[in-house]
């Protein structure tokens, strides 16, 4: 991806207003041992480009007087109400290390799993991104997880996902393996489990006889 970004020379509160009713956006450029930049970008531009999913975890070209500076998007700040960015911060990043960074998960096949099918169960997902460790080339839009064979028995964890060439889970190289989706059933049929008839057959057998019930005395005090 590519966004074009020209230096601010005049920072501060109210240089930021006025480059905001001028339709810009103030941001930051900082990060890779370099000097941070401030710098201003067009906000339809932006503003659009922050719609795209891909945006939010790609690897971002910020081209400068024709020279291009690759980076991530680490923060957004929104305006409460309105339709308006307000401020952005970029990371620079060496093409040459490893990258520690958030990638979205694409659930797919969810609606022929095991577990919705034969179960009735709701795909319920724990987690939406993932951390990940890989190069800046290496670096994925998303990951596709194909739920074909999840069963409400077995949830999917991280060790469970198949990671693209060169990424590595950040949970794994932790020796973390949290559960990342899982099919859950309703609460209504868990109900119904619950609540199921009990046959003869499963109720155990004794030979005690119940207690007889009271005659009465059987004489009277003189």
């Amino acid at each position: 991806m590519e966004i074009s970004i020209t230096l601010r020379s005049v920072q501060g509160t109210g240089a930021s207003r006025r480059l905001r009713r001028n339709g810009r956006v103030p941001a930051i450029l900082y990060g890779a041992g370099q000097e941070a930049l401030a710098i201003e970008l067009d906000h339809n531009e932006i503003y659009h480009k922050l719609r795209q999913e891909a945006f939010h975890s790609s690897l971002i070209n910020l081209m400068l007087d024709g020279q291009a500076h690759a980076a991530l998007l680490r923060d957004v700040q929104m305006h409460p109400f309105r339709q308006l960015v307000l401020h952005i911060d970029f990371q620079r990043v060496d093409r040459a290390k490893k990258l520690h960074t958030k990638v979205p998960l694409h659930f797919v096949n969810g609606e022929v799993c095991p577990g919705v099918k034969q179960s009735g169960a709701i795909i319920s997902h724990i987690l939406t991104e993932i951390e990940v460790l890989c190069l800046p080339g290496d670096l994925p839009e998303y990951i596709e997880v194909d739920l074909r064979d999840l069963t409400v028995v077995h949830p999917y964890h991280v060790s469970d996902l198949k990671a693209p060439a060169g990424i590595e889970f950040a949970a794994l190289h932790k020796g973390e393996n949290p559960a990342v989706v899982a099919a859950v059933l309703p609460r209504a049929a868990r109900a119904e489990e619950d609540a199921a008839p009990v046959s003869a057959a499963d109720v155990p057998a004794t030979n005690q006889k119940a207690p007889a019930a009271d005659a009465g005395k059987t004489g009277a005090k003189k």
